[in-house]
Order: structure tokens, then C-alpha cells, then sequence
């Protein structure tokens, strides 16, 4: 039989292509793999560096009693860590064949068990949730009270999510940074109680940080009544003063009139419509005070500081537990308070109450016209004041420095305000633009506009473009990128500024940010007993500062966490310590910005560095899953969510990676949406129920006269929370 050469050559080319599959398939396995590269160093004659032991997995199939090691395995070799230089290297085909086997391994570990499901955790809501939802109740038209953790305020009215587009022009302010005269307005007589601080590598959602002691319960109570009391609790204030507060109307029946004021009151703080029980012990508080001659307005006042003071009111938690509603139900009240407080920051409105009461809201086509809703109300402003921030870890601003003497022109007027001000905004109008306009998340690492003042244009080295302004309020103007060593959010001045020392950038510290902000791979903490690099003045003025690192990659202790995080910290050298280009150091030495990104994507300065991560854009768009993840969730992310990332990443890779189907896509993940009807039902909640409500709940207090009862009547119920 004749073949034509072409075609000859085409089977020939399939035939090579076959037997190589065939070969490789049948010579792999993971147990292969972890002899060849891995038992030198973790098992070798009992032997084990670091942390991680592989003596007993003599098996692939081993594995899989242990998904945490599992995981922490399939991480280091995906992003290269492993095995460390100097040894024998894996090639790039042979790393994915690893890495989908230890996948595969992963999902049979965390499928069908308990461990496939891990819900939210109870917690206390935060005090900056804790404003929202009073402020919602009540429609206030002022804060609650002061909040510093927002970093950034709207002063011009720019933000309008509805409108799809943020203006070319607004004007902004920073409580924390800038002057406390201008904060909002606020009700009279009412102090917060004190912030609830970032978890490590984390936020301030995550459950194991928002306990509640009796002490802060008490605070709780004092609070509750402090914000009924204020002058400024009143008809001009609060928008539903007329639902709830005002006088009864002659020829109404007042219990009536009663009753109906509290179901909807205690469905909307509750974000649930409350049992019989619950009910009747708030009806019969409020039935006792009418009963001794005081006023309907007055009784709702006490009846609405008893439920800011209650845990129905005050922990966030899912319902699998309580009684007399239908499993589907509380599936869909828990999604929606989950999804309101991770969009809105607070209890969920009317609409997605009912939503949910009706049990559609985990159908898809309803959550995504919820969650297409609520991103086009002006509420989503507060996911915009508290996500980013923490994500991009911008509190560290506040600490940041410089030397006074070395970079004079950073500071200016009395009392020496900071250019850090201005640099903050920049990053935080850069994430509304994506988030309001919708655009491709990868323009967080590289866009070709940004928001400057005059000040910040100034200090980049461009001409002002106005007034250099003063601290009070200051004016942006969104701008073209024409230098793609600016644009994004990795060399905005912020993070060069507050990654850096007083005299000296941190090629680590910067490093450690990408890692765990970019790719959100965080650190280990270094040990204890390696001593800190020796300060500028200390050392030899002839090396660079790749040069005095030199002598910590050499150590066997620091080399692996090195070798991950001097790529990513040296790639930002050129950026001095508060941000500005320069070639060469102070003496006279030249930056060498150069590596190479898990060990495949050589770079030689920043913009090369910018298209290794895009490169890579996968690795990010995970990562940034994983956060948006972790701070709805309000806990860390275990093996099971690393298989739900994935369905993230692929689920937008067709929608060109826009904020909005990321979004959608993780509010549609099964570690959010919560499990099936089935799993719920096997997972009952300790808390909560209306064992706990006749016992515990509502009044605490009278506050009426008052009074409290002592923390002591409260230690048996909440030591166990």
C-alpha cells in the first residue's frame, strides 16, 4: 500500500507521540517519584529534614489518610519549592504528571466524608459588621459610631456601582492617616467597642479571633442601650421611626400593633422568621412593660437594645440545628446571611430574606440574580472598605517610617503628614474600577491606568497636575499608564513603603507579601535562631544588598524559604524604600532585579516579572479565590476547598477573569453554598436552639432601669461558645 510521505510522516510523528505516553504511563507512579526525588531528604535511613516525614508512605494510595500533607506535597512541587536546588531537578512534564496524580489522591481523600464538608464556624460578627447591621435596621442617615478600619472615604459621592463606571474625577479621605475632623456624623453618647484586628495571614472574619467573653458581653448590653438613649436616636435619624418607634395611632389595637412591629423586627435581626419560643419571650417582655404604662415607642426602644444585646442577633451561624423549618429552608437562610455579610457586611434586606425563605436562593439562576443585585447596590461599598485592605495587608501603612533625615520631602506640614496617604488610595480606587466596571482581575497586576493625586504624580517623578493638596481631602484623577513599571497593585508606592525598612527596602519582606498576597502561599515564620540581617550601617557600603543576602541562602535552615521568596522580593528592588525608580544604589552599585519564577519563568526586571506572574495568572486568579474565599467563609481554607479553587479558576477562565463571574463563581462553590440537603441534615449546631433561647435569651437586662445582671449568670453559657 502506497502512503503519501506526508502522511507517513504524520503517522510516524502519532506513533513516536503513543509509545512515549504509553512509557511514561507505565513507567510513573508516585511512589517512584518520591524515591527518586524526595526520600534523600524526608526518609532516607529514618532520617527526616524539616517537617515532612515519608518514611511510611511506601504507597501512593497512603497518602490519602492524611489530605493536610497530601495538599502541603502537591503545593511545594506545583510552585516549584521542591526538591531544593542542588538537587536533582523534576522536569516540567514530569511536575504536572505528580501533581495531577497527588490531585486525583486529593479528592479521593476529602470525597464522601466528613471532611468534604467544612462549614462556616460560629463567631461573634465584627464591630465594623456589627455598625452595618444597626445602621441597616434602623436606616440610619449617621454612623453608629467612628470606624479608623475604613481606610479610604468617599467624599465626593463618586461611588455608583449601578452606573457601571467610576468617574475620571473624585475626592477621597483617610481617617487613619489624615485629619479626624472629618469624620462622618455620628450618634451622640455612642462609644465602639475596640477593633477586631486582622488574623495572621488572614482577616478579621475568621471565627477563632471573634469570641466573646462575659466582659465584652457586658459591653454588648451597655452598648445596646447607649444607641437607644443617644439625642441622635430620633425621628430625623432613624428612617423606620415610623415603622417601629413612633406612638400608636388612636383605635388600633396596641398588642396587636405590638405583635406585628416585632415579627418583622426579629426577622430582619435574626435574618430568619423566629419560633413561637423566641417570640413569645420578646412579646411578653415588651406585653410587661406596655402593662405598667410605658408608651409604644419607648417599649420598642428596650425590646430593640434586648436584641443588639442577644446572640441571635450578635453570632453569625448556620441553622443546621434548630427545629420546626424545613432543611431546604435553613439551607437558604444560611446562604443568604453568609452572602450578605460577605458582600454587604451586614444582615441581609427584605428582598433576599424572602428569597430565601421561599428556598430558591441556591437554585443557580437566583443567586445569580442576587448577587448581580446586591454588587449594584452602594452597601457593596463596605466589601470594597474592608476586603482589599486586609488582603493587600494595607494596615501596615500606618507603621511605615521612613527616616526623617533621608527622605525629608515624604513628610509634609504640621504634624508631618505622609505621602502614605496618598500612595493607599491609589491600590483601593484601582480594586472599585475592576470590581464597578467589572474588568479582568489580572489588571490588579497590570493595568494600563491608575488614580493619582498631584501629590502622588509628583512623587513618581510625573508633573502635578493642580495643587499638591494638604491632609484633609484629597482629589484623584484616573490616568493612562504610559510606564509599565507603574499600573497594578505590586509596585504601587504602599506596598514598596510598607514593605520596607526606615533606611533600607526588605527584598524578604516584599517577597513574603507576593507570596502570600499574590499567590496567597504565606511563609513559615523563619526560626527562631537565625539572627536578622545586619543593619545598613554595620555592613560593608560596597555590597549590594543581593550580596549581604548571600550568606542566609547558604544556610540549610533558610535556603528553601529563600529560594521561594528572594525571586519575588529582589524583582521589586529598583523601588527604594518609598516607592521611587531608582537604577542604582547608593553606592553606586547597579539593582539587579533578575530571577526566575518557579523555577520556569525567567525575568530581568520588573516589567518582565509582571508577564512571568501573568504568565502564571492561573496560580493568581486561584489565589485571590482563596482569599475571597477565606473572609466569606470566616475561616482557613483546608484540602476540600483546594478542589473547589479549581472549579473557581475554570469556571472564569472563559469569562476573561472579571471580578463579577469570580465573584459569582466562589459564591456558588460548594464550601459556600453550603453542602446538600443530605450532608446537612448530619450536622447538627450546639448552639442556638430553643433549648438554649429558654434558658439564656432575651431580656438581660431592663433597660428601663438599667440594670444588669452579674457576667458570673453568664460564664456557664458562654465559656461553652
Amino acid at each position: 500500500m502506497y502512503l503519501a510521505p506526508e502522511l507517513f510522516l504524520r503517522m510516524v510523528l502519532v506513533l513516536c507521540f503513543l509509545s512515549q505516553s504509553v512509557l511514561a504511563k507505565k513507567e510513573f507512579s508516585i511512589e517512584g517519584s518520591f524515591e527518586s526525588y524526595c526520600i534523600e531528604c524526608h526518609g532516607m535511613k529514618g532520617k527526616v529534614k524539616g517537617e515532612v516525614n515519608l518514611i511510611s508512605f511506601t504507597e501512593g494510595k497512603d497518602l490519602k489518610g492524611d489530605p493536610e500533607l497530601l495538599q502541603t506535597i502537591m503545593e511545594v512541587i506545583d510552585f516549584g519549592e521542591m526538591p531544593p536546588e542542588g538537587n536533582q531537578p523534576i522536569d516540567n512534564t514530569e511536575r504536572k504528571m505528580i501533581v495531577a496524580e497527588l490531585k486525583k489522591l486529593l479528592a479521593e481523600s476529602v470525597s464522601g466524608s466528613e471532611k468534604d464538608f467544612v462549614k462556616a464556624p460560629i463567631r461573634r460578627m465584627t464591630r465594623f459588621q456589627y455598625a452595618n447591621a444597626v445602621k441597616d435596621l434602623l436606616e440610619l442617615k449617621v454612623e453608629v459610631f467612628p470606624l479608623p478600619e475604613k481606610m479610604m472615604r468617599d467624599r465626593s459621592g463618586y461611588f455608583k456601582p449601578a452606573s457601571g463606571k467610576m468617574p475620571a474625577k473624585m475626592m477621597v479621605s483617610s481617617r487613619p492617616l489624615g485629619k479626624s475632623g472629618l469624620i462622618e456624623p455620628r450618634m451622640d453618647g455612642v462609644a465602639p467597642f475596640p477593633q477586631d484586628l486582622r488574623a495572621e495571614n488572614g482577616y478579621d472574619t475568621q471565627g477563632d479571633h471573634l469570641s466573646l467573653s462575659p466582659l465584652l458581653m457586658e459591653d454588648f448590653f451597655r452598648l445596646s442601650q447607649s444607641i437607644v438613649k443617644s439625642p441622635s436616636f430620633n425621628p430625623k435619624n432613624v428612617g423606620v421611626w415610623t415603622q417601629y418607634f413612633e406612638k400608636s395611632k388612636r383605635g388600633i389595637n396596641q398588642m396587636d400593633e405590638l405583635k406585628s412591629r416585632l415579627q418583622h423586627l426579629l426577622k430582619r435581626a435574626f435574618r430568619a422568621p423566629v419560633d413561637d419560643k423566641t417570640f413569645s419571650k420578646y412579646y411578653s417582655f415588651a406585653e410587661q412593660e406596655m402593662n405598667q404604662g410605658m408608651g409604644m415607642g419607648d417599649v420598642m426602644k428596650d425590646v430593640f437594645s434586648a436584641i443588639l444585646a442577644s446572640p441571635r442577633f450578635l453570632y453569625l451561624y448556620d441553622r443546621g440545628g434548630e427545629e420546626g423549618r424545613e432543611p431546604e429552608s435553613r439551607q437558604n437562610l444560611d446562604l443568604a446571611s453568609r452572602l450578605s455579610f460577605f458582600l454587604w457586611g451586614s444582615v441581609p434586606d427584605d428582598q433576599l430574606l424572602e428569597v430565601a425563605m421561599e428556598a430558591t436562593l441556591r437554585q443557580d439562576e437566583q443567586l445569580t440574580r442576587q448577587v448581580d443585585r446586591m454588587l449594584t447596590d452602594e452597601k457593596v461599598k463596605r466589601f470594597c472598605d474592608s476586603f482589599p485592605t486586609q488582603w493587600l495587608q494595607l494596615d501596615r501603612i500606618i507603621s511605615a517610617v521612613p527616616d526623617e533625615k533621608k527622605y525629608r520631602d515624604f513628610y509634609y506640614g504640621p504634624p508631618l503628614y505622609r505621602t502614605t496617604m496618598d500612595m493607599m488610595m491609589e491600590p483601593l480606587l484601582l480594586f472599585e474600577t475592576v470590581l464597578i466596571e467589572d474588568r479582568s482581575v489580572l489588571e490588579l497586576i497590570d493595568s494600563n491606568y491608575t488614580f493619582r493625586s498631584a501629590r502622588l504624580s509628583k512623587w513618581y517623578g510625573d508633573a502635578p497636575n493642580g495643587k499638591l493638596g494638604g491632609p484633609v481631602t484629597i482629589r484623584f484623577t484616573r490616568q493612562s499608564v504610559k510606564d509599565r513599571r507603574h499600573g497594578g497593585l505590586i509596585t504601587n508606592g504602599a506596598v514598596m513603603t510598607m514593605t520596607s525598612g526606615p533606611l533600607e527596602t526588605k527584598p524578604i519582606t516584599r517577597g513574603a507579601w507576593v507570596a502570600g498576597v499574590i499567590f496567597n502561599s504565606p511563609p513559615p515564620p523563619p526560626p527562631a535562631e537565625v539572627p536578622p540581617l545586619p543593619e545598613e550601617k554595620e555592613v560593608d557600603d560596597s555590597l549590594t544588598l543581593r550580596e549581604r543576602f548571600a550568606d542566609h541562602r547558604e544556610r540549610a535552615d533558610c535556603a528553601g524559604c529563600h529560594e521561594k521568596l528572594d525571586p519575588l522580593g529582589f524583582a521589586l528592588e529598583n523601588f527604594d524604600p518609598v516607592g521611587r525608580w531608582r537604577e542604582k544604589y547608593h553606592n553606586g552599585r547597579e539593582v539587579d532585579a533578575s530571577g526566575t519564577l518557579f523555577r520556569s519563568h525567567k525575568f530581568s526586571n520588573i516589567i518582565e516579572f509582571k508577564d512571568a506572574i501573568l504568565k502564571e495568572k492561573n496560580r493568581f486568579v486561584r489565589g485571590l479565590a482563596g482569599h475571597l474565599l477565606a473572609f466569606g467563609l470566616g475561616r482557613e481554607l483546608n484540602p476540600s476547598d483546594s478542589l473547589a479553587l479549581d472549579e473557581i479558576v475554570e469556571s472564569v477562565e472563559g469569562e476573561n477573569y472579571s471580578m463579577k463571574s469570580l465573584i459569582h463563581a466562589v459564591v456558588k462553590s460548594k464550601p459556600f453554598r453550603g453542602p446538600s440537603v443530605k450532608l446537612a441534615l448530619t450536622i447538627k449546631s450546639k448552639f442556638c436552639t430553643s433549648e438554649n433561647d429558654e434558658k439564656y435569651w432575651p431580656p438581660y437586662f431592663s433597660s428601663r432601669t438599667g440594670s444588669l445582671r452579674p457576667s458570673s449568670a453568664l460564664d456557664g453559657k458562654l465559656g461553652g461558645w
